[in-house]
């Protein structure tokens, strides 16, 4: 009838002829967990939150789950009697003897205790065989002279498939008591009442935004949007830059780890050199264009050299990787939360990143919110803010009034949607400074003076300024902060004046 199942190492495998690997596989582990759901249908509501019928390695097997699965979530019982006439007359359970076979399972039914261990290890091994034939393809792939994929694409390829594992493989999820999940939120603001600032999440370093937000929240996904030169990168990397400064409080200090946050960045778009041009040119205080010319006076030199020092110890990495796909940045972030510890992660920008499934390469629209969601699972699952940075449509440019509103958000509604905090960067001295007025025809001078004198107010007023919108909060309230712009290093800091606009609910 069936293989006989042996036990290896404390795995159930198939037994095969001498020096012949089969499938990891175990039929009697597959019979006891059925013949559970047949004594008791509670056994299959224990596990159907992450066992499906394509998990179990007999395709008899996997008729029935679907079988009692069917009958279950529709609130009618299964067991052998309901179940007997159906499998009477499926040619492939005849071999076995038919309604019989499922009798032979009820007898050999384990207690509905153990049925959520015993799935586990069945999904475990289903997990097994999906690498093999991974691993298969992949060679396949490679061997293949007339392949299609380049070994850079099938590395992608491989990516994207073991993404799919992985997502796969993850049934920890279930119900937290209540009383437990209080705990720890009652400990997060006790170690934010005794932390300066009292702020529960990762620092900006910026007063107003972290006043708003209380600091980057774990497992939040944050967008920062923008139209061009607004100063999006500037931001995202002035915000990396504060918080990789920060102290972590006692403690959360992670053994062997940087007593400061550490921070990572994809930066698709700018190189790392790039980037650390930026920070350099900030942390130093000599213009970036300087630097990249190369036009630095005897007098930069150690302000260059103490600035690249402090750079030096702040827990910051860089990824500057293109057209990275979401499966890979996902296995990049959980590879340096484990080598070096992650408390924020930082992508520019969002409409760089490429989706992993088939049907969502053929739609844009699709591919980007498979991008937010993985964004989304991201912070969730590695319990840290990820800040991702976004482009806006060209319809700010069409409106008088230039600021940014959610609908404006470029390609898809997801991103709205999947994230918890939507912030725009704003600066009005960009617009005005392209908007000189010239005189009209027929307007006398004097008319033309005064609208010249009050575009130049407004251009002195605008000076170096920035304002970053809060446009949605799910934990708290949205309004308008405003910032210090120095363009000349790139940077963003509090308002010399100490002031920031107070926002609304």
């Amino acid at each position: 009838m069936h293989e006989l199942a042996t036990r290896t190492n404390g795995l159930m495998e198939a037994a095969g002829p001498a020096g012949f690997r089969v499938q990891p596989s175990s039929i009697e582990l597959e019979q006891s967990l059925l013949g559970s759901m047949l004594s008791n249908n509670e056994a299959f509501h224990r596990v159907a939150d992450f066992l499906k019928a394509e998990h179990f390695y007999d395709p008899c097997h996997q008729r029935l789950f679907d079988a009692i699965a069917g009958r279950v979530l529709k609130g009618q019982l299964a067991d052998t009697n309901t179940l007997g006439p159906q499998f009477d007359a499926d040619p492939g359970f005849k071999e076995l003897g038919g309604s019989r076979y499922l009798k032979q399972l009820l007898m050999g039914a384990e207690p509905v205790a153990n049925a959520v261990d015993y799935a586990r290890m069945i999904h475990d091994l289903a997990l097994r065989r999906g690498l093999i034939r991974v691993g298969e393809d992949l060679t396949a792939r490679a061997f293949d002279p007339h392949a299609e994929l380049s070994g850079k694409e099938q590395i992608e390829e491989a990516e994207r498939e073991l993404f799919g594992l992985a997502q796969e493989g993850e049934v920890k999820g279930d119900f937290r008591a209540f009383p437990t999940v209080l705990t720890e939120a009652v400990k997060i603001i006790e170690r934010a009442y005794h932390r300066a600032g009292q702020l529960t999440g990762v620092p900006t370093g910026l007063q107003g935004l972290d006043e708003k937000l209380g600091g980057l929240q774990n497992s939040d996904l944050l967008i920062l949007a923008g139209r061009p030169s607004m100063g999006k990168t500037a931001l995202a990397v002035t915000m990396a830059a504060n918080a990789a400064t920060a102290l972590i409080g006692d403690d959360q200090v992670e053994p062997g780890r940087a007593p400061t946050f550490s921070v990572g960045v994809f930066s698709l778009e700018m190189s790392a050199e790039q980037l650390a041009t930026r920070l350099l040119s900030a942390e130093a205080q000599i213009p970036s264009d300087e630097l990249r010319r190369g036009q630095i006076s005897e007098e930069d030199w150690p302000r260059l050299v103490q600035g690249t020092q402090r750079l030096a110890e702040r827990a910051l990495y860089i990824d500057d990787t293109p057209a990275l796909s979401i499966a890979a940045l996902r296995t990049r972030a959980r590879r340096l939360m484990r080598t070096n510890g992650l408390h924020l992660l930082v992508v520019d920008y969002l409409q760089l990143l490429r989706g992993t499934s088939a049907s969502s390469l053929a739609n844009r629209v699709q591919e980007v919110s498979e991008i937010t969601q993985g964004l989304k699972a991201i912070a969730k699952e590695l319990n840290i803010p990820v800040l991702a940075l976004s482009q806006l449509s060209r319809a700010v440019e069409s409106r008088e009034d230039k600021r940014p509103m959610l609908s404006d958000l470029r390609e898809s509604g997801s991103i709205e949607q999947d994230a918890d905090v939507v912030m725009f960067v704003y600066r009005e001295e960009y617009y005005l400074s392209r908007a000189i007025p010239t005189q009209r025809e027929n307007e006398g001078p004097d008319k033309f003076r005064e609208r010249y004198d009050l575009w130049s107010q407004k251009c002195e007023q605008a000076y170096n300024k920035a304002e970053v919108i809060i446009a949605k909060q799910r934990h708290g309230p949205i309004g308008n902060v405003q910032l210090q712009f120095d363009a000349t290093f790139g940077r963003f800091r509090n308002l010399e004046q100490g002031g920031y606009e107070e926002g609304f609910y």
